[in-house]
């Protein structure tokens, strides 16, 4: 399956939905395209700029992500853009369903606007 940098910081940062995350990944292969640890970087910033994690806190909280084994994959950009650009979403969220389209593979998401596209598009999301 390809698993967003949504699923990734929710077991990371020990969000209410990283058990259930664990279960649905346990024995699974997961992907992602290239730009998930980019994603999880800039994601991790924001919530310290935020005051919710402190220097610390981000790096160990990237040094955990870092050991969940991911393939990382790399995904065609331009017909991703135009996903993004039909679907009226982020080129980086598209990324993520163009890695699925590619390799037909399910995705593992908690953001309810991807999801939504996914589902648009016909990739089975993984709940």
């Amino acid at each position: 399956m390809v698993a967003d940098a949504s699923a990734v910081l929710a077991v990371i940062l020990n969000e209410a939905a990283r058990d259930s995350i664990i279960r649905l990944t346990a024995g699974c292969s997961i992907a992602a395209p290239e730009v998930l640890p980019y994603e999880v970087g800039n994601a991790l910033v924001a919530v310290r700029k935020k005051g919710r994690l402190s220097d610390q806190e981000v790096l160990r909280a990237f040094e955990s992500a870092q050991r969940i084994t991911v393939a990382l994959l790399p995904v065609a950009i331009l017909p991703a853009v135009r996903l993004a650009m039909r679907l009226g979403i982020y080129a980086y969220d598209a990324y993520y369903l163009q890695c699925s389209l590619e390799r037909r593979l399910p995705l593992l998401s908690l953001d309810a606007r991807l999801c939504d596209a996914a589902r648009r598009l016909q990739i089975k999301i993984v709940e």
